[in-house]
């Protein structure tokens, strides 16, 4: 059948609204989900659900419709990689939650069906959180009108959980708790299964980047009596719609969230797949306008089915917050912010490129006038939207019981996350064991809620098994050892070994991208006979061939953000392109050929016998070799401070592929010098290097060349990073999350949670010191102006012995807004040096830097009139 056609068939009927009865509770038969379920069943083959469905006989009408719609709209990745007993588990801790929550009759059928029933939240792993945590928060918030349960159910997700950045793979909810942190994604995700599993309507709402800085962020919308409330996710507050991102929410150009199911609500539909409804939901947090596009072809007629990629430029590319296709008439439009977008849009050959100004009212029309032998660059001046948000202040009383409750969640977390494995306890296994001292401390000591499941392994696996356990372990990524279970590491343990060099890393090592780790490699086993794994070693393509014949892509129900286990891909026989890779590489180290999906490429590929990688094309019949490479060389002449620009902050290479930009994923610690030194090889075919200037006010200079690298030749080109001498420049980078050694409280803190969100001064300094002794004084003469402006300043000692040794009487005049700490282990001094190019670590140093880690001033050693100049700078940011 006809894949695309069957998707418009599919969506091309009315929602049906179901009636609603007096206590909330949907009656009726929900025909759209019937219909969707057994359309689904048609195309993958799978009637599973119906199978299982049929023989149960202790099925009430409300979770027999509950399963159904699960079933009808989960991605394959769930549908073949959980049991259905699992998702009655939660279904009935759903409908438990309905019938027992005091607000469980006022939720609508709507908001029932896609905010609390889903299991999923985004593309974390499923677990059974939701009984588990209904356990624990049914009487904490018992009594409670819903929007004070929402705020309360937050303080609990704060006394679970903190903020700490990691990989891209989201953990369950199960195990954000069980490590005691996560990043934003994680926590939102948290947050939502904890609000779902009171029987609270909630959502995980994306900027998938931001305007303004590089970054993005993720937080959550809860549903109280007819309306929606955002909260900063594990971040609690003392009201509703207040959060330390109310500020640069109002600058944001795109804001989403994701729906499973056929979601018929007010908000502004971006897309709509046979799984998802992807909701724009940016004017509850910003002023919009709607951009207007028209495709045209370089003749002048309108271009229908164009991808129209509205971008943003963060992290030093253009990276579309929103994808549309273009109507018969060439026209497409987006809701965004009062900013600029970079609008790329593409026939899948030709393509063009043009800036809609913030300000901009006319209808953009955009010419597929760069064919695919087209060079040349093009700059655009790019402003983000201003600040416009308008702040609920919560009473004094509000604000202090607050940071009580606050205050007491950080001690009861930092009470379990005392009990993680310690280097003394660490060592302690190891002598125990036999082990590694340095790698079992490593691996314990990052496992952090892990530890005694990994200990536990250790210590009952053959003792001649450790050392290959510990390599085993150290192969995965760090977030992998807070969570992954004994049963997928016995898995990969049991992997025959060889002498290749490539064996950890891309034989024995379950890691492939950011997937769920699962014991795949018994299973590949089981299912492909020795002989014949014997002949796919010999002859890597004929496993290539198999995989091109026996796997049919899958475009409509699995979508490649939810990648499918390489089991489900097995049993179904059907996937996704990203799985499809995932798959390919998972059987191949099933049966020892070394393989992986190239972390800066994409591209799936195998080892041959001398350790060279070749491509893997499961659309190429004829199985071709790698593609031909040329060489790229960068030439930069340093300006400033900048001496060796970095990968992602201020330059990136795309290649352009149907059009259409594909960034090519560097590791973050990369640098203009680290690639170029490696003299990289790309393969035959255009590129786009984008370069950019990030202005204090957020703005942006950018440059993007265009280019051709031709096989057996080396191209030559420029880093060019436009300058603006007359704004405030971003300079370097500066973790807002370091910690220090307070003073006053004689506790360790991160920065951030001293200074708040926004710009602040940090200032290393010395005893006894004439240099710093000045600066100090040109503080002290302009300390009203800092009171007045209220960024917090930070004063770090070497240690605490220099700490005592300074006498704060010869300075009465510092700034009430001084804070004085110590600089732990120097992490402080030593990050400034190194981001900011210091030819030295003398103090005092002086930077004045803001909490998404930007720098725009530094000031090192003896300087005259710093006040002033610290002061000036404040005021120009603002």
């Amino acid at each position: 059948m006809n894949h695309n056609k069957l998707f418009s068939i599919i969506f091309s009927a009315t929602a049906v609204c179901l009636p609603i009865a007096a206590n909330g509770t949907a009656i009726g038969h929900d025909t759209v989900t019937e219909t969707d379920f057994k359309t689904k069943e048609a195309y993958t083959g799978d009637s599973l659900a119906t199978a299982w469905l049929n023989a149960q006989t202790g099925l009430t009408p409300e979770e027999r419709d509950a399963i159904k719609f699960l079933y009808a709209y989960m991605p394959l990745a769930d549908g073949n990689g959980y049991a259905p007993e699992f998702f009655l588990a939660n279904v009935r801790s759903s409908l438990r939650a309905a019938e027992e929550m005091p607000w469980g009759k006022t939720v609508p059928h709507r908001e029932f069906r896609h905010f609390v029933l889903p299991v999923r939240v985004n593309n974390e792993s499923l677990d059974l959180s939701r009984p588990v945590f209904y356990k624990e928060l049914k009487d904490r918030v018992k009594g409670m009108s819903m929007e004070d349960a929402i705020l309360e159910v937050n303080h609990w997700c704060h006394e679970k959980a903190t903020y700490q950045p990691s990989d891209a793979r989201t953990s369950s909810p199960l195990s954000t708790v069980s490590q005691a942190i996560g990043r934003c994604g994680e926590e939102s995700t948290f947050t939502v299964a904890a609000l779902r599993a009171v029987g609270i309507p909630a959502r995980q709402v994306y900027t998938p980047r931001w305007a303004h800085t590089d970054d993005n962020h993720a937080w959550v919308e809860a549903w109280a009596n007819g309306k929606w409330y955002f909260i900063g996710a594990c971040e609690p507050e003392p009201i509703l719609n207040l959060a330390w991102f109310n500020s640069p929410a109002s600058r944001g150009m795109l804001m989403n969230t994701k729906v499973f199911g056929r979601y018929d609500g007010p908000e502004e539909v971006l897309e709509r797949k046979p799984t998802t409804t992807i909701i724009n939901v940016t004017e509850n947090y910003a002023p919009t306008r709607t951009v207007e596009v028209v495709v045209k072809d370089i003749n002048g007629n309108p271009v229908e089915n164009a991808t129209v990629n509205f971008s943003l430029y963060n992290y030093a590319e253009f990276y579309p917050v929103a994808v549309k296709k273009s109507g018969h008439n060439g026209h497409a439009s987006l809701k965004g912010g009062i900013g600029d977008f970079i609008i790329w849009a593409s026939d899948g050959k030709n393509f063009g490129i043009v800036k809609a100004g913030g300000s901009d009212t006319n209808v953009q029309e955009i010419i597929l006038d760069k064919a695919s032998d087209w060079t040349g660059t093009l700059e655009f001046d790019i402003t983000p939207p201003a600040a416009s948000a308008s702040l609920t202040s919560p009473t004094p009383e509000q604000r202090r019981l607050n940071d009580l409750l606050t205050a007491r969640e950080d001690s009861i977390r930092m009470a379990y996350v005392v009990t993680f494995a310690t280097p003394e306890s660490a060592s302690a296994l190891a002598k125990s064991l036999g082990t590694d001292e340095g790698k079992t401390k490593e691996v314990l000591i990052q496992s952090r809620g892990n530890h005694s499941g990994i200990s536990k392994f250790l210590t009952n696996i053959p003792a001649d098994q450790r050392d290959k356990a510990l390599r085993l372990l150290l192969a995965v990524s760090e977030k992998d050892r807070r969570d992954i279970s004994a049963e997928v590491l016995t898995d990969h343990l049991a992997t025959p070994e060889t002498e290749s060099p490539l064996f950890d890393r891309y034989i024995m090592n379950p890691r492939i991208e950011n997937e769920p780790l699962t014991a795949y490699k018994a299973f590949f086993r089981s299912k492909i006979p020795q002989e014949d794994a014997q002949r796919y070693r010999s002859n890597p393509k004929e496993w290539v061939s198999w995989c091109r014949d026996n796997i049919a892509a899958d475009t409509v129900w699995n979508q490649p953000g939810i990648p499918m286990s390489p089991e489900a891909v097995w049993n179904l026989r059907m996937a996704d392109s990203r799985s499809l890779g995932i798959f390919f590489v998972a059987s191949a180290r099933s049966m020892g050929i070394a393989s992986r999906i190239d972390p800066v490429t994409g591209k799936t590929q195998y080892a041959d016998e001398n350790g060279n990688w070749n491509d893997v094309k499961f659309t190429d019949e004829t199985l071709s070799p790698s593609s031909p490479k040329g060489r790229l060389n960068l030439s930069f002449a340093p300006f400033g401070r900048t001496v060796d620009p970095k990968y992602y902050s201020q330059f990136t290479l795309s290649k352009i592929e149907n059009g259409l930009p594909r960034l090519l994923e560097y590791e973050e610690s990369d640098t203009y010098k680290s690639i170029t030194g490696r003299g990289p090889e790309l393969d035959e075919g255009r590129y786009v290097l984008i370069t950019g200037q990030r202005m204090a006010d957020g703005g942006v200079l950018a440059r993007a060349d265009f280019f051709n690298i031709t096989a057996g030749t080396t191209t030559e080109r420029p880093l060019k990073i436009r300058q603006d001498s007359t704004e405030i420049q971003v300079i370097g980078s500066f973790n807002s999350e370091n910690m220090y050694h307070d003073l006053e409280t004689g506790t360790d803190k991160s920065l951030l949670s001293t200074t708040g969100r926004g710009y602040y001064i940090v200032g290393l300094i010395q005893p006894n010191h004439e240099p710093t002794a000045h600066n100090l004084n040109d503080i002290s003469a302009t300390a009203a102006e800092f009171e007045k402006r209220g960024n917090k300043m930070i004063l770090l000692f070497a240690d605490e012995n220099e700490a005592r040794r300074f006498d704060r009487g010869r300075f009465p005049s510092l700034p009430a807004n001084v804070v004085f700490g110590t600089d732990i282990n120097s992490t402080n001094l030593n990050e400034i040096t190194t981001n900011l190019n210091l030819t030295t670590s003398e103090r005092p140093i002086f930077i004045v830097a803001d909490t998404f880690n930007r720098v725009v001033f530094v000031s090192q050693g003896y300087t005259i009139g710093l006040g002033e100049t610290l002061t000036d700078i404040l005021h120009r940011i603002d």
